[in-house]
């Protein structure tokens, strides 16, 4: 008779599972939780205390930790044989183990003798005995995966191949188990850990990185990440880089907005009352750069804007659902990638760079926006800030942005120098800037950029402040009649 061992905190799923071993001739063993669920269903088992001939002990922590277990899953066939018989140890073929909740219960603010306790020793033993001697012993940790082991079961066993991956992925799931402690155990009472891990699944290589000659993967089953196209050729490395741009931004707005990124810097914002003439609104900010660009929207595509959609090149097109008829009238644009707009993830912001990593968090933070200058802007003024400022946000420093109620007018990104960038918006203009709102990433150090965007009709910037000069800034504000907000509030993004 073949012995899977049964011991799962998760309980989804094992029952079915459970039912098909038997079904197949396979014994179970089992003990606690799983055991208890086990029994209520009516499946036969053998408790793992009865099986060793040693009591449950020291509540629950010692009872798979003995050498008829682990020697049952370590034994090797045809090697070992003589041993186990001598001391009475059965082969377990089957290891169907997931461990206690530690990442889970790490964030409910648990003491450090509380979260110890959900910290599983036997569980991840046992994995890893099971994933070393995978040639002999299937192991499976994830009950998405309890589909494939019945359809295994009922065609005979385990092929060596289904055995491999079954063992490194049990393998990958103790390394994040014991990264999500140590980076627990190494944070406390810190903003972040000594040691920091992070692990990334379901891993896909690309046809290239940024260029041709460079190689690269993406890594990560939710989010931006965890999409496949709905239509198109493959994401490209260059392409998620540019969507994950894209939809920041557009997650800003609740209102019917359109986000078009090119080279990881927005291009055209706008928003309105229904989405195509809120799409033409965003393209016709740049149109020039809105070939091959990212479009990405807040409201479900229609068979109007997918036919506006198809009259251009566009490398991606991102929003929450599409009509079949949409979908239909894309397919003429076959290289066009069709994404939908996943739910956010917070996570923390991972850089590389030369021998280590960067790690950044944005907490909640409040903005306090206060009018420093004589004349308090109007509320037309207002809102075109408010459009301009959320655009800086995501826009790469320095970063100048010039905007009416409705829509992005002139963007400026990138340069070393803010005054330059304000150029630049001006200059990249399509629309007439006067009575404009210009929002800037961080704070003026002098009036030069308030004077140039003041000589091309801007009545209103919004700025962070916080400079040894801004009572100077301020008086150039009013000798140009401008009316100028400070938020407290830097948004450099390099």
């Amino acid at each position: 008779m073949k012995w899977a061992l049964l011991s799962v905190w998760d309980k989804a799923g094992i029952v079915d599972l459970a039912k098909v071993l038997i079904e197949h001739d396979y014994g179970l063993l089992s003990s606690g939780g799983t055991g208890a669920e086990l029994a209520r269903a009516g499946i036969p088992f053998t408790d793992v205390s009865v099986y060793t001939g040693s009591p449950e002990m020291m509540h629950g922590r010692v009872k798979t930790l003995h050498p008829k277990i682990h020697g049952g899953i370590l034994g090797r066939r045809g090697v070992d044989d003589a041993v186990m018989q001598e001391h009475g140890i059965d082969p377990i073929d089957l290891v169907v183990v997931n461990l206690y909740p530690f990442e889970a219960m790490s964030g409910k603010g648990l003491s450090l003798e509380e979260i110890i306790e959900y910290i599983d020793i036997g569980g991840p033993a046992m994995v890893r005995a099971a994933a070393k001697n995978h040639k002999y012993v299937a192991v499976v940790v994830d009950p998405g995966d309890y589909g494939k082991v019945a359809d295994a079961v009922r065609r005979g066993g385990f092929s060596p191949e289904e055995r491999l991956n079954l063992a490194a992925k049990a393998f990958a799931r103790t390394a994040a188990y014991d990264g999500a402690i140590t980076n627990h155990l190494t944070g406390i009472d810190r903003p972040f850990p000594d040691v920091f891990t992070v692990q990334f699944r379901n891993g896909r290589t690309l046809r290239y990185g940024e260029n041709p000659h460079q190689a690269a993967a993406v890594y990560g089953d939710t989010g931006i990440a965890g999409e496949e196209p709905l239509q198109g050729k493959e994401m490209s490395y260059n392409n998620y880089l540019d969507v994950h741009a894209a939809v920041g931004l557009l997650r800003e707005f609740e209102e019917c907005a359109v986000v078009i990124v090119k080279h990881n810097n927005p291009c055209g914002v706008a928003t309105g009352e229904n989405p195509l003439p809120t799409y033409i609104a965003a393209r016709e900010v740049d149109p020039v750069s809105a070939y091959g660009s990212i479009v990405a929207m807040n409201r479900e595509v229609g068979a109007d804007v997918a036919r506006e959609l198809t009259g251009t090149f566009v490398e991606v097109v991102v929003a929450p659902s599409f009509t079949p008829e949409a979908l239909e009238i894309m397919k003429a644009k076959e290289n066009m990638r069709v994404l939908r707009l996943p739910e956010p993830v917070v996570q923390d912001e991972v850089r590389s760079i030369d021998g280590g990593v960067l790690v950044q968090r944005t907490e909640p933070f409040r903005e306090d926006w206060q009018v420093v200058s004589e004349r308090e802007p109007d509320a037309h003024e207002m809102r075109a800030m408010e459009l301009a400022w959320k655009v800086c946000r995501h826009t790469k420093s320095n970063a100048i942005i010039f905007a009416d109620e409705d829509a992005v007018i002139g963007i400026g990104a990138g340069q070393m120098n803010r005054v330059e960038s304000a150029e630049i918006a001006v200059k990249k203009s399509r629309k007439p800037l006067a009575g404009s709102a210009v929002a800037s990433d961080a704070f003026l150090p002098f009036p030069d950029t308030m004077e140039v965007a003041a000589a091309a009709g801007a009545t209103a910037l919004v700025q962070p402040g916080g400079s040894i000069r801004d009572a100077e800034v301020i008086e150039a504000a009013n000798r140009l009649n401008i009316a100028m907000v400070f938020t407290g509030v830097r948004h450099f993004r390099h």
